[in-house]
């Protein structure tokens, strides 16, 4: 395995802890700022949201620049955004260093999985995207259970404290590991170029696709804490190992997603869609039993998870050589979907349906994404502009 890979692979890590733990620490942090959870909410939407802008616009600007020098500048930018958020005093001072720290987000994936695909050769692309979103899912493994336990323990702040030293370690880890000019060969196109690559309809479909199915399963989870205190009837001090066992599930959902995609990235969307939305029904039908919600929440995670290698190869195969900016708005997309969800699901918290609404929620938007995928694949065989 390219030494590269892993230190990409730290980098995700860091965001990954940054964008997923608030979720465990969602309830401590809407108390000590006095403010409700639809409220509360925004600190992940608001976040995701500021991803989509980063996503486009901080990687429009770094086609022209090596993406070596690029990614050690959005892990600068990540770590200045955290640094505010453990400082932050008000609620305002809080959502401003979660935008900062966001902003580096869909940039820092977008271009990672460019880079991390020119590290290896072509059949293994999948795979090399797989694991630098490994970090992502190592995060949620090991990252968000420990990091609510801290933050339960010594405060909020201490765990935003600790990913500022997370994100200098892989600062270091970039500069020492990744390759100078690595996927340069796949990011010569200009700017124009890389534009022009969303004249094809696929990328939008594929971005579509995104959107819907990703963003059904993180809007659903925004919430998560609440629901397996107050439904599933677990103590506070269990939710950061359950969030052990739903990173575990992205783990190997991750993997194999990986693996699966590199066979057949068509068939590999559809399963893991399908799945996903029986899983997120029976999740809402079950959320009163702790045990089953414990297996559907690994569930949940595994196929959520096994199909971002997928979604965010097929962006790329369709943006041909122009593949930086399909790449970056693909990162853009799965937050929108993570926004959108979690607004929609806050919605129906706040009308009184309940803390398994969201997941209703989620289970109609992984819907929606498998019939948006299944119409791309049969245009895509067809040869037919959508």
């Amino acid at each position: 395995m390219p030494a590269g890979l892993i230190a990409l692979a730290a980098g995700g890590f860091g965001i990954g802890l940054t964008e997923f733990v608030i979720a465990g620490l969602l309830p401590e942090v809407a108390a000590d700022f006095r403010v409700d959870e639809a409220t509360a909410g925004w600190l992940i939407s608001g976040y995701a949201l500021s991803v989509a802008v980063g996503a486009i616009l901080l990687t429009a600007v770094a086609t022209r620049f090596d993406r070596k020098r690029v990614l050690l500048a959005l892990m600068t930018l990540f770590i200045a955004g955290n640094t505010l958020s453990a400082l932050a005093s008000t609620y305002e001072v809080m959502l401003a260093g979660r935008i900062v720290a966001a902003l580096c987000h869909g940039a820092f994936f977008g271009i990672g999985s460019v880079v991390a695909a020119s590290l290896v050769s072509p059949e293994r692309r999948a795979g090399a995207i797989a694991v630098m979103f490994t970090g992502l899912t190592a995060a949620n493994v090991l990252g968000v259970p420990l990091g609510t336990l801290l933050g339960q323990q010594l405060g909020w702040r201490s765990t935003f404290w600790a990913i500022t030293l997370i994100g200098i370690a892989a600062f270091v880890a970039i500069a020492a590991l990744v390759p100078q000019g690595a996927g340069r060969g796949e990011g010569e196109a200009s700017l124009r170029d890389e534009v022009a690559a969303f004249r094809e309809s696929q990328v939008w479909l594929s971005l579509l696709v995104t959107v819907l199915g990703f963003g059904g399963m993180f809007g659903a989870f925004t919430y998560i804490a609440f629901l397996l205190t107050d439904v599933s009837g677990f103590a506070s001090s269990s939710v950061p190992w359950l969030l052990i066992l739903f990173g575990g599930g992205l783990f190997v959902g991750n993997t194999l997603g990986g693996r699966a995609a590199d066979r057949s990235r068509a068939l590999t969307l559809v399963v893991t869609l399908a799945a996903l939305s029986l899983v997120m029904v029976g999740f809402a039908l079950v959320a009163s039993s702790p045990w089953l919600t414990v297996v559907a929440l690994v569930l949940m995670g595994g196929f959520g998870f096994a199909t971002v290698p997928a979604l965010q190869m097929r962006v790329m195969a369709w943006a041909g050589d122009a593949q930086t900016l399909a790449s970056g708005a693909n990162i853009a997309a799965f937050n929108i979907g993570n926004a959108i969800g979690a607004w929609i699901g806050g919605m129906t918290i706040a009308a009184g349906l309940g803390y398994t609404s969201p997941l209703w929620v989620g289970a109609g938007m992984a819907a929606l994404a498998l019939l948006v995928a299944l119409v791309a694949e049969r245009l895509a065989a067809a040869g037919r502009d959508a």
